[in-house]
């Protein structure tokens, strides 16, 4: 009982009996861990079965069982009437993580590095952890929408299509994919353009697409030029590239392209970021007049458009003003849209449309980042879009985001009266709220969190010209929308008061 490794056996190892993991295999996997860790080295004597089952108070079988299992692996060597010796196969460098430690914490993994690198602060996170049973977001569509028994069906008959194996195999260049295709004749269908797959690049995300594209455009101390009010993603992203952001101003019918022209010069702008759609946060669309101006502006001054169209499934009333770049003749349009905001997030797939050159270019960055691909997310788009799927569910979802938009307009009308003013957009998921006259927007958050609602800083802007929030509503009922804004109201009257 007192043996030097009954007691080194005591101090390594702890079994947890409410655990769900068999005591048998929490010990083994420990003895495993103390003998790569050198504390019991090879030749070393286990205690006897006896021994052991009195030394953790456990049953004898599972004793026997904690060896059986160790010599299963190749770590001790069992002999009849001799006992337990420890060995150490040839393959020891696949390391057991023990269920649990105890005198080889020592050993934990480092939290800081033994050398230097370079931090960024551009890209820190946004994201704020809170507890609160209710938050807004910036406009985010609503998880609870989609038809779980339906994605169940259309990933599993993906799953089981033959051509799945040989395409995840494949190992040269071929022709483009379903998917591409698909994905071409639906954007051609439903926003205007006349692309084939060489204009085309699918991504995860808009925030890929739009990393890809800043490595290929922007060089440190490029002028990139986005809204006075801009989307603090893609800002992110600008300056991390080391580019240099200019602002410009916003109005009721998007930027200010006069601006531009009155305060730079040619070739002196490398890019101009806009949401010509629906411009974030401000959910202003850039007018017909703005558009052409600005695309002829980028002719003339030899700088790229990024076009960004976040929300372009979400149009309420009237029809959606199609995109810039479908009406670029000069090449001077970067695209970059989503496909499946009406879908779960991981089926939803951003996409970036452009010249051939640029396109061929921007795929040899994203093999670096996403060699893989998604195959079976594709195969269910394909087959979603081929059979009208998607558009059936971007047409259901509509009618519900529709009644929200307006459910939340008559709330705030009636609880804010003349405190709180906005426009109500044609489309998108989110509004755009003015307070007037101004109050602290931090002691708005703070009174708000105390009643369990959390404003994320990232809805909040506030300067001495603006004092506004990105309201999201997409992913909340009626009743949540009810409860929302009588909680706004109850921290808005704590701080003017």
């Amino acid at each position: 009982m007192s043996s030097p490794v009954s007691k080194l056996l005591k101090q390594l190892i702890y079994l947890e009996k409410s655990s769900a993991t068999a005591i048998y295999i929490q010990a083994a996997q420990q003895i495993i861990n103390a003998i790569q860790r050198g504390y019991l080295t090879e030749g070393t004597w286990l205690p006897g079965t006896r021994t052991f089952s009195e030394l953790f108070k456990i049953n004898r079988n599972t004793v026997v069982a904690i060896y059986d299992e160790l010599a299963s692996q190749g770590w001790v060597e069992i002999i009849p009437n001799k006992g337990t010796c420890v060995l150490v196969p040839e393959q020891k460098t696949v390391a057991i993580k023990a269920t649990s430690q105890h005198v080889d914490q020592v050993h934990d993994y480092s939290i800081t590095t033994g050398f230097p690198f370079q931090s960024s602060f551009n890209l820190a996170p946004t994201r704020e952890l809170n507890q609160n049973k209710y938050s807004i977001n910036d406009g985010q569509p609503d998880l609870r929408l989609h038809p779980t028994h339906q994605f169940s069906k259309w990933y599993s008959a993906s799953m089981k299509r033959k051509s799945l194996i040989p395409n995840w195999n494949q190992t040269s260049l071929s022709s483009h994919s379903t998917f591409e295709i698909q994905l071409c004749n639906y954007l051609n269908a439903t926003r205007g353009f006349h692309i084939k797959p060489p204009n085309l690049m699918s991504t995860r995300s808009t925030e890929m697409s739009l990393y890809i594209v800043s490595q290929l455009l922007l060089k440190p101390n490029d002028v990139v030029l986005v809204g006075n009010l801009s989307n603090y993603a893609a800002n992110m992203i600008f300056q991390q590239s080391g580019a240099m952001i200019r602002t410009i101003p916003i109005d009721g019918h998007g930027i200010d392209v006069e601006y531009i022209r009155k305060h730079f010069t040619k070739r002196t702008i490398r890019c101009i970021y806009v949401c010509a759609h629906r411009h974030y946060p401000t959910t202003s669309t850039l007018s017909a007049e703005r558009r052409l101006q600005l695309m002829q502006l980028a002719k003339e001054y030899q700088f790229a458009i990024i076009e960004d169209d976040y929300d372009y499934d979400f149009q309420f009333d009237g029809s959606a003003m199609l995109p810039m770049a479908s009406s670029d003749a000069n090449g001077v349009i970067i695209y970059l849209g989503k496909l499946g905001q009406s879908l779960f997030p991981s089926f939803q797939t951003g996409f970036v449309i452009a010249p051939e050159n640029l396109i061929s270019e921007a795929k040899n960055y994203l093999k670096i980042l996403d060699r893989q691909g998604d195959l079976i997310q594709e195969q269910m788009l394909s087959e979603l879009i081929y059979e009208g799927e998607i558009h059936r569910l971007i047409k259901k979802n509509v009618l519900i985001y529709k009644q929200r938009r307006d459910f939340l307009c008559d709330s705030l009308a009636e609880h804010f009266k003349q405190h709180v003013f906005w426009e109500k957009p044609s489309g998108g998921l989110a509004l755009w709220l003015r307070f007037e006259p101004h109050i602290s927007l931090v002691k708005l958050a703070e009174q708000a969190q105390k009643n369990d609602l959390f404003l994320p800083k990232t809805i909040l802007y506030q300067d001495k010209n603006t004092c506004c929030i990105r309201f999201g509503f997409g992913d909340l009922s009626e009743e949540e929308i009810e409860i929302i804004v009588n909680k706004l109201r109850l921290a808005y009257d704590l701080v003017v008061h």
